[in-house]
């Protein structure tokens, strides 16, 4: 462990180096001078009238929520109840044993599974076969701590991947889109966390059932492995390897980026303005290298450690940041109507905003999808780890990820900052900012003074789960590339710690742009596959609901104690 990190930064000093005597324009120039095309490819948008032009990506974004949403049947509502089951260990006997073995039901053949789901043809396997390639293994390094006989709670995986989404895009992406968008935004942020929610559950559910386990036991899932053997098993396997392809590139960049420099940037910025350091010389620089070396030695322990991390650090400070919104509302309950008719009205009207309706939707869902990656493919790679019999478990506990994420802790934010702006007093509405963490700071210390400094510290440690998160989505698609290895593992692991300060010590600007057009171009080869894929995991979803079906049934007809059975 010594070793390697000592490693690391032997190897990261030159480059520090360098990004000292770099300039933030000449860093921010190169990138604009060769990434604008693609940002701007990324983000072009489609005219539909003189007034209305709508981002691609955005399209293709709401319309595959859209289609989840409608072919799994609502599951974004209907499935809600199961997943708090799921959540809460109720289901967790079938999903270790399954429930032909504890309840004695007759297994589904596979010729009944495919015309459940509308195949012609029968699936490999069986209800009750084997659906994912380490069940029965003893995984070294998956989301969840396997202390006890290896399995726990879904809870753990869940805070895992929430520690990927819950961070600044709730508290400074929030502010920048009622900024551009104004109160309006909020109400398409809701909708798209609450679309969302069938994405998420769509593709975690593919994460785990096209995993792959490596000869030591190691976990590799996500978008790239269900693109190329979903694809394959559908007799496109030279179209899923392109599509994974391009993901796993894409999955690096947005890694270095949006899940990297930005987090780095945003909790630089607010360390620095809380402390007054603006006038002390490499001030972010000191701190890249503080957070870098706390980064190290969490993502060189792997998966495992990383989970034990962000299982602690993402309740803690969501529990505190909904505490201090819920004392604001409380205080000012009587605005809470108000604020939620502000946002009404603005979401159908515009209220003046730039694009008019049309403006205030884009922002609104941009920056939703932005905060919870539903979609994305990014929190599948993280669900891809969890031991279970029935991947739809998995995609069950994932839907949670976008109401937690946008549904609830976007919302509360988003009225915070509506109700303590009534008269205008911190940000006029059409005016877009560039400090989004300010604005929201602003709006709580109005109501509870200095808040600011516990914000400055969620800040930090929001940004730090989600850098350590991403750092794992990053690395899954850099070994897909490049292949597995502890050479292959050491050289992300420089690059993206040498990335943490240079995040930290400069201006980003276009940097940015380019990091956040490569999280969103995630989304086309993700959608794609994921839709081509929804047989299959309409039927996986059928597998789990017979089982839990069976679980509920033998009970009422009074079958004998669980402890008993096992």
């Amino acid at each position: 462990m010594k070793k390697s990190l000592l490693s690391i930064f032997a190897l990261l000093l030159p480059l520090l180096n360098f990004a000292q005597e770099t300039t933030s324009e000449k860093i921010d120039r190169i990138f604009k001078d060769y990434t604008s095309w693609f940002v701007d490819g990324i983000f072009y948008e489609i005219p539909f009238s003189d007034t209305y032009r709508i981002p691609w990506v955005l399209i293709v974004l709401v319309g595959g929520a859209l289609f989840f949403t409608f072919y799994f049947k609502f599951i974004n509502v209907t499935g809600f109840r199961t997943a708090i089951k799921v959540v809460r260990g109720q289901y967790e006997d079938i999903e270790k044993h399954g429930a032909a073995k504890l309840y004695g039901d007759e297994e589904m053949s596979p010729e009944l599974a495919a015309k459940i789901a509308g195949e012609d043809e029968p699936a490999a396997d069986t209800l009750y076969g084997d659906s994912t390639s380490n069940e029965d293994d003893d995984v070294i390094e998956t989301i969840r701590d396997e202390s006890a006989d290896g399995e726990v709670s879904h809870f753990q995986a869940l805070t895992a991947a929430l520690s990927a989404t819950v961070g600044l895009g709730n508290i400074a992406g929030v502010a920048v889109a009622l900024s551009i968008g104004g109160p309006g935004a909020t109400f398409w942020m809701i909708l798209a966390g609450l679309l969302g929610m069938a994405s998420k559950f769509a593709e975690c559910t593919l994460g785990v059932k096209y995993r792959d386990v490596g000869e030591d036991g190691t976990v590799y899932g996500g978008p790239m492995y269900y693109l190329t053997k979903g694809l394959k098993s559908k007799g496109m396997g030279g179209f899923g390897k392109v599509l994974a392809v391009l993901f796993a590139i894409f999955v690096i960049g947005g890694s270095f980026g949006g899940g990297n420099m930005f987090q780095a940037n945003q909790a630089a910025a607010q360390f620095v303005k809380l402390f007054d350091l603006e006038s002390t010389s490499n001030a972010g620089l000191y701190f890249g290298l503080v957070m870098a070396v706390l980064v190290a030695i969490v993502i060189i322990g792997g998966i495992k450690r990383i989970a034990k991390v962000t299982e602690k650090i993402v309740p803690f400070m969501a529990g505190i940041y909904v505490l201090a919104a819920l004392i604001i509302l409380g205080a000012n309950f009587t605005l809470i109507d108000d604020a939620f008719m502000l946002i009404f009205e603005g979401a159908f009207s515009g209220l003046g905003i730039a694009g008019g309706l049309v403006g205030v939707m884009i922002q609104g869902i941009r920056r939703g999808a932005f905060s919870n990656e539903a979609g994305v493919g990014s929190a599948a790679i993280a669900h891809s780890a969890v031991r279970t019999k029935y991947p739809a478990s998995e995609g069950i506990v994932a839907l949670l990820e976008p109401f937690v994420d946008t549904v609830v802790i976007c919302t509360m934010t988003a009225l915070v900052i509506v109700i303590t702006n009534f008269d205008g007093s911190f940000m006029e509405y059409g005016v877009e900012i560039t400090e989004g963490v300010e604005i929201t700071a602003t709006a709580f210390d109005s109501v509870i003074p200095h808040f600011s400094i516990v914000l400055t510290v969620a800040v930090i440690l929001f940004a730090f789960s989600t850098m350590i998160s991403w750092s794992y989505y990053g690395m899954q698609g850099w070994v897909f590339l490049f292949g597995k290895g502890k050479v292959t593992d050491l050289v992300y692991k420089i690059l993206f710690l040498f990335f943490v300060v240079v995040g930290a010590s400069i201006s980003l600007g276009a940097v940015i742009d380019f990091s956040d057009a490569m999280i969103f171009a995630m989304v086309v080869p993700n959608i794609i596959g994921v839709v081509i894929l929804s047989p299959i995991i309409k039927r996986e979803l059928k597998k789990y609901y017979k089982a839990i079906h069976v679980k509920e049934n033998a009970i009422e007809e009074g079958a004998k104690d669980l402890n008993d059975i096992l």
